[in-house]
């Protein structure tokens, strides 16, 4: 079990990692926007951890017997989300660190704007940049940080595992001639 859930985090933690690496410079030259960043993010989330699904079917068909208990399958589909959150937030931390450490500015100038865009008062404004300031400062923590990193990804590896386990649950093997 232990070597087909190292080898599916990782698998989904590459491909995770890999598209936020690739698509976050899409930002700075303005082909995608904070908005559309969400979307693309949490798209790439669901299409890296649909490997779960892989990984408990193979669980099951090659060590299961042809039977897996939904229970055993969502702790496989746990285990496999826990690897990829993890590889995600290290290669935010990385990257964030090398790359991107001005993205908290940039993220709260893009939220101004856009009140300001939306018609906000100055008043709505002040508050919100007041908002962001203090998000800004609790971002500064790398545990703060890195824990918020993984709230964004593994909420989407829980669905998916709960969804994976319930449908490839299988009790009993039934005879061919059955």
């Amino acid at each position: 079990m232990q070597k087909i859930i190292i080898t599916y985090g990782i698998i989904a933690g590459i491909i995770v990692s890999t598209i936020m690496v690739l698509t976050h410079p899409l930002f700075d030259k303005g082909v995608i926007n904070y908005d559309m960043g969400m979307v693309v993010g949490y798209t790439s989330m669901v299409i890296a951890l649909s490997v779960i699904f892989f990984g408990i079917k193979t669980y099951r068909d090659q060590h299961g017997k042809g039977r897996i208990t939904f229970g055993q399958g969502l702790k496989i589909g746990l285990f496999i989300t826990l690897i990829a959150s993890l590889l995600y937030a290290i290669t935010w931390e990385v990257y964030y660190n090398t790359t991107a450490h001005d993205f908290m500015a940039k993220y709260t100038q893009y939220e101004l704007d856009k009140l300001a865009r939306e018609g906000a008062t100055p008043a709505v404004i002040e508050e919100e940049r007041k908002s962001m300031a203090e998000l800004a400062a609790l971002y500064e923590n790398p545990l703060i940080r890195f824990g918020m990193t993984i709230t964004e990804i593994f909420p989407v590896g829980i669905l998916i595992s709960l969804l994976a386990a319930a449908l490839l649950r299988k009790k009993e093997v039934l005879p061919a001639n059955a």
